[in-house]
């Protein structure tokens, strides 16, 4: 075997894949998530961290802008990330990269993580899990010409698929993305569409079944210096202002539970008490930190304005066969105890468990109504390959279409067809998301709670209208059939030191390769 020769690297760029990419439209105004989302933070930070050891990264995020392809089909590694249902974009892209660059191309992210048996099919590489070590690994092994045989990588060599094992998450978690470096971010921030977030802790200690975040953070939580998340706060204000003022000052700690620490989370708060930052904050948690008042209190002098509860269900038979530890009971007495300290509850609500019946998003939006929630974000129950939900139920899935796996009905319920299950989404959030309460809102609510439902409202209308379209196509599904075949996969083996894979040809890029990329991609 030939000795593997060092390799230039002097050009790096990340691609965010958009499920539906940006363009200009007078909606991004004020509907989120239809041509207009936040670029991802993980892969903003993974840039920062690789900017140390190449100058030259630059990230594209469909979220906001399109792919300055003329700037990416000459840098040496690309790399990009996404989420399940960005996935299908995530492989055109590293196809189209593939085929008119010689660029070396690498998937990570979640979907790419947890499903890495296919991802490999449409990259040179996939880094898996949390990448902020190995992908400096990766580069300078790359660099150097040395074997890619560190724990945290999949490829593929020969007819086997080699997966290099896992690799421990990191624990220096202290750095802040550089939000610089997203082309065409600084332009956008104007849009108040777009909302200022900042990542604190990663991990969850629970498991319940239908969530990949602990499955991709794991179970151990690890948070950051509150010295660190209040400079991340700071800066991410300083980012978002640098246009002039935002109509909504607020901002998102976007942690899956940010209580999950207790004494952390009552040092981070403290620490933004003692920051005088004269902005708002949300974030996510369960619902134990509502029957906790010295939090509550705490948050409430924070600047906390509404926390968004991870509610799910409305019924204990649900709550038990997801494995979600707690009661409907529960849940009400902390919605009680949040508004009592003078914040508001926004729900986050799934629905398509295995009891649930027709006129479910009705009994729904009436808890919503009835108790006072400021909003809610409702899906169909989804499943990410990797989480025990999706091994359980993937013979009743109704096709494999990452891209819909955004909350629409991808699955046969139990005891509804896939249609009656939409039509009690769109329910749901039509009859939360009326025109009547938007106009008492926009006559009663003031201040920040009149701005968030009626962004709120626009958003939410959007996606009913989108779903209710989406119905069409399952109304004629019964309500149940054959199970869906499990994809075939290639065997995994652990590597032998042989070097890296064999680089797969390439064509080269032209003029006309770049005519095709504007057109299509």
């Amino acid at each position: 075997m030939q000795p593997i020769q060092p390799r230039q690297l002097g050009k790096v760029r990340f691609l965010e894949p958009g499920n539906r990419p940006y363009r200009r439209s007078l909606r991004n105004l004020f509907t989120y998530d239809r041509y207009i989302r936040n670029p991802s933070l993980g892969l903003t930070l993974l840039a920062t961290v690789v900017k140390d050891l190449v100058p030259d990264t630059l990230v594209y995020s469909e979220s906001i802008s399109r792919i300055e392809w003329d700037d990416v089909l000459d840098a040496d590694v690309v790399f990009i990330g996404a989420f399940t249902f960005a996935a299908p974009r995530a492989y055109e892209l590293a196809t189209f990269v593939t085929q008119h660059s010689d660029a070396v191309v690498v998937l990570g992210g979640l979907h790419p993580s947890l499903n890495f048996t296919e991802a490999v099919h449409h990259a040179d590489y996939v880094i898996l899990g949390e990448a902020d070590e190995s992908i400096l690994d990766f580069l300078s092994a790359w660099r150097d010409g040395r074997p890619i045989d560190f724990p945290g990588v999949a490829y593929i060599d020969g007819d086997v698929i080699v997966h290099t094992g896992d690799r421990a998450a990191p624990t220096d978690i202290e750095r802040s993305p550089d939000h610089t470096l997203v082309h065409r971010y600084s332009q956008m921030v104007r849009n108040n569409t777009l909302w200022p977030q900042v990542l604190a802790s990663r991990g969850c200690p629970y498991r319940c079944d239908y969530c990949a975040v602990v499955r991709h953070w794991g179970n151990k939580i690890r948070g950051r210096s509150p010295e660190a998340v209040v400079a991340d706060i700071k800066s991410t204000i300083a980012f978002y202002e640098q246009n002039g003022p935002r109509l909504a000052r607020l901002l998102w700690i976007v942690d899956d539970n940010f209580f999950a620490l207790r004494t952390w989370a009552k040092e981070v708060l403290q620490a933004i008490i003692d920051s005088d930052i004269d902005w708002a904050f949300t974030a996510q948690a369960r619902w134990e930190v509502g029957l906790d008042d010295e939090m509550l209190d705490l948050l409430q002098r924070a600047g906390f304005t509404e926390l968004a509860i991870g509610i799910e269900f409305l019924e204990d038979e649900a709550f038990e066969t997801y494995n979600k530890t707690c009661t409907t009971d529960d849940i009400m007495r902390a919605i009680a105890n949040i508004q009592r300290h003078g914040m508001n509850v926004r729900g986050l609500f799934i629905l398509g468990a295995d009891n649930h019946t027709r006129g479910v998003g009705a009994r729904l939006a009436e808890f919503v109504i009835a108790n006072g929630l400021r909003g809610m974000l409702v899906q169909s129950m989804y499943f990410i390959p990797g989480t025990p939900v999706y091994d359980t139920h993937k013979g009743r899935l109704i096709h494999r279409d990452w891209s819909k796996f955004t909350g629409n009905v991808v699955h046969y319920p139990t005891l509804m067809t896939p249609y009656e299950l939409n039509q009690e989404l769109v329910q749901a959030s039509r009859t939360v998301y009326s025109y009547r309460r938007l106009i008492h809102s926009l006559l009663h609510d003031r201040g920040l709670n009149r701005v968030l439902f009626a962004g709120e409202f626009f958003w939410q209308r959007s996606v009913a209208a989108d779903r209710a379209r989406e119905g069409r196509l399952l109304k004629d599904l019964p309500a149940q059939t054959a199970p869906l075949p499990d994809p075939v996969e290639l065997p995994v083996r652990r590597p032998q030191p042989l070097g890296p894979p064999r680089r797969r040809a390439r064509s080269s890029r032209t003029a006309a390769a770049l005519d095709v990329a504007d057109a299509t991609l």
